[in-house]
């Protein structure tokens, strides 16, 4: 199926984008129409690449509102833990339908997930048509009997998402060095390089994690990591808010991909000096993430890297920190390299994952920086019009077929188990 796109803005430049499969196969002003090419109108739009949130619990859109305003393990231990021990297979199924509707209507294409049940987030992220990294969560706590159970699952899973299309990949989510042995954590490693896969974890999140991880092994997470002989371009670590010089070295030199959560890092008060411009300097990659919904409650990447740019400018007491153009990279090619694949740009021969932002919502009126105005200015649920992932078209004049019964039956779960909707 061919796509062309006529008359949109793309790097202040009116032209044409011609889709064929699901490649951008031409950028270029006049292009004619293929045979049986489906043309969309891109006057007073603007295309842009898909945004990557690196770092998210898709089904936890259901907890949405519920245990706001706690401490972080009183928050997880007193309120998530409960509930999501209550939770059946298809509420992830329908909670993460709600996500991939969420995402699809703020402009993210791909994400990387961490949650149980992975294989209920795989189809509903193959029924919307989004492109995801999932992960199955390792929790061991240090016992023997989970951990063995976890070692087996991994290589069901790892064979089970065989059955869904390329959009869907899996990963390994050990959940964090708190909750993960360290024999988990080099298992994850090992499967890890014979089985090509990322190794999504959480990271240095909170000063408390530090100190327990000294207490416990005489080293801060990052030096504990590399004690175990686990850092590699094979992981992505998310949060990383409490690192020095060194671990930050150890990072860059082992090739270890970084994932910014703006939003959790504050309202859960993890921390606020996430060292964005010391990270880049390293050359380390850099993603951005909105955490899940519950921690952060929406997952919109706009807004995401608003909070980016300007925590990193207040803490610093500098506006020249953490660019508007410097995070747009990071929600968008960044993501791309990090997750290694071919898109997070709009150039020929990249995936076709792409929105079209709509130039006559009022915050983005003057146009003086698409880049600036869609990092400051607007909210990816407001400016997203349409949206295409792997040459499909997904959302159009800002609808998702099915929309309606995502949002009914998210609802429904939700009342079962929290008593409201």
């Amino acid at each position: 199926m061919s796509i062309l796109i006529k008359n949109v803005l793309h790097e202040d430049t009116i032209t044409d984008v011609l889709i064929e499969g699901n490649r951008i196969a031409r950028i270029a002003p006049n292009l004619p129409s293929p045979e049986g090419a489906e043309v969309i109108d891109g006057t007073d739009k603007a295309v842009i690449p898909g945004f990557i949130n690196t770092h998210t619990h898709a089904a936890m859109t259901l907890f949405r509102g519920y245990g706001d305003d706690l401490p972080l393990m009183e928050w997880l231990e007193d309120y998530i833990w409960p509930v999501e021990a209550k939770m059946t297979a298809h509420d992830v199924y329908v909670g993460a339908r709600l996500a991939c509707l969420e995402m699809l209507r703020s402009g993210t294409t791909c994400f990387l997930d961490m949650y149980m049940h992975p294989l209920e987030t795989a189809r509903a992220v193959e029924e919307l048509g989004l492109r995801a990294h999932l992960s199955y969560t390792l929790f061991d706590q240090g016992g023997a009997e989970r951990a063995a159970l976890d070692r087996k699952r991994s290589y069901e899973y790892y064979e089970a998402f065989k059955a869904f299309s390329d959009r869907i990949t899996f990963t390994l989510g050990p959940h964090a060095i708190y909750t993960v042995s360290g024999e988990q954590l080099q298992f994850c490693h090992k499967f890890a390089v014979e089985h090509n896969v990322k190794i999504n974890l959480h990271l240095a999140e909170t000063k408390g994690e530090v100190d327990e991880c000294v207490r416990q092994h005489g080293l801060t997470p990052v030096r504990y990591l590399e004690k175990l002989g686990i850092l590699s371009e094979h992981l992505i670590v998310a949060h990383v808010v409490w690192v020095d010089d060194e671990e930050m070295d150890l990072l860059a030199k082992h090739r270890v991909s970084v994932v910014h959560n703006p939003a959790s890092n504050m309202k859960l008060c993890s921390g606020y000096t996430f060292k964005y411009e010391e990270m880049k300097k390293r050359g380390i990659r850099l993603g951005i993430g909105t955490d899940g919904c519950s921690s952060s409650n929406n997952l919109d990447m706009v807004i995401a890297m608003k909070l980016a740019s300007l925590l990193g400018k207040a803490w610093r007491f500098s506006p020249t920190a953490t660019k508007a153009a410097d995070i747009y990279h990071s929600a968008t090619i960044g993501g791309a390299e990090i997750l290694e694949i071919p898109a997070g740009r709009i150039a020929e021969g990249m995936l076709a994952d792409l929105s079209l932002v709509d130039l006559n919502v009022p915050e983005l009126v003057p146009l003086n920086s698409l880049t600036s105005n869609l990092v400051y200015a607007t909210s990816g649920s407001s400016c997203i019009d349409t949206v295409i992932i792997d040459g499909v078209i997904r959302m159009r004049d800002r609808y998702v077929p099915g929309q309606e019964e995502i949002i009914a039956e998210a609802r429904e779960v939700a009342r079962r188990l929290f008593g409201h909707g």
